[in-house]
């Protein structure tokens, strides 16, 4: 498609909803980790909010809670919800742990090798890969909704990346100040192939734990820690 076509494309890329995570845990890319009830009344939330939208296209990263994040969405609109492995979670060497602010986990030994590089990260998946890769998924949504509109349902650290990358900021930062609350919406506007607006809205703020939501310091072992 030509890039003077003009043809109008938004991409809106969710973050999941709240985790049923008793334990915790830095869940990663384990599998067996589904959404709290309150995690699914975001997505059913969030499908309401994009009720009258022209979707035309619904893709998720293969985690099942990013999938069950999806299905209210592409029901309402009477689609399947596609699976693309470029939205999965970013790795992190502290998968399946409990690793959380003010925890202790700073000052072990054992993990200080894993910390030497908090810019690449050196912990996990350096944020580069995960921008291109989410980048790719990004102009696969696009394509696939010409014209139209898209949802496309991964995770906070590579949604954050990804708006990083695209709005050329650094990709390193402080967590504690991602935007990019449960069940929001980080959406890509396109004219053609060009990228002309992103903007971020939280259709599900009301029902986002106080301390969960965008700029909050997180508490460890609460439900839904994680990414």
């Amino acid at each position: 498609m030509s890039s003077s076509s003009g043809e109008r494309t938004v991409v809106h890329v969710m973050r999941h909803g709240e985790v049923a995570n008793p334990e915790g845990v830095l869940y990663g890319r384990l599998p067996g980790y589904h959404l709290s009830d309150l995690g699914r009344r975001m997505a059913d939330r969030v499908a309401e909010h994009l009720a009258g939208r022209d979707i035309r296209h619904v893709v998720a990263s293969p985690l099942e809670r990013a999938q069950e994040t999806a299905e209210p969405v592409a029901e309402a609109h009477g689609l399947e919800v596609a699976t693309d492995a470029r939205l999965i979670e970013a790795g992190n060497a502290f998968q399946g742990k409990e690793f959380g602010v003010g925890d202790g986990a700073l000052r072990r030994p054992a993990n200080w090798p894993l910390l030497r590089n908090p810019f690449r990260p050196s912990w996990g998946e350096p944020y580069a890969e995960q921008a291109v890769r989410m980048r790719e998924a990004l102009a696969g949504a696009r394509d696939a909704a010409r014209g139209h509109e898209a949802v496309a349902v991964s995770h906070q650290l590579p949604i954050w990346t990804l708006r990083g990358s695209v709005e050329r900021r650094r990709l390193w930062h402080d967590p504690r100040k991602r935007q990019c609350t449960l069940a929001s919406l980080t959406s890509f506007t396109f004219v053609a192939d060009d990228l002309v607006a992103v903007t971020y809205t939280e259709p599900a703020l009301d029902l986002v734990p106080v301390h969960l939501r965008a700029g909050a310091r997180p508490v460890k072992g609460a439900r839904g820690y994680g990414a």
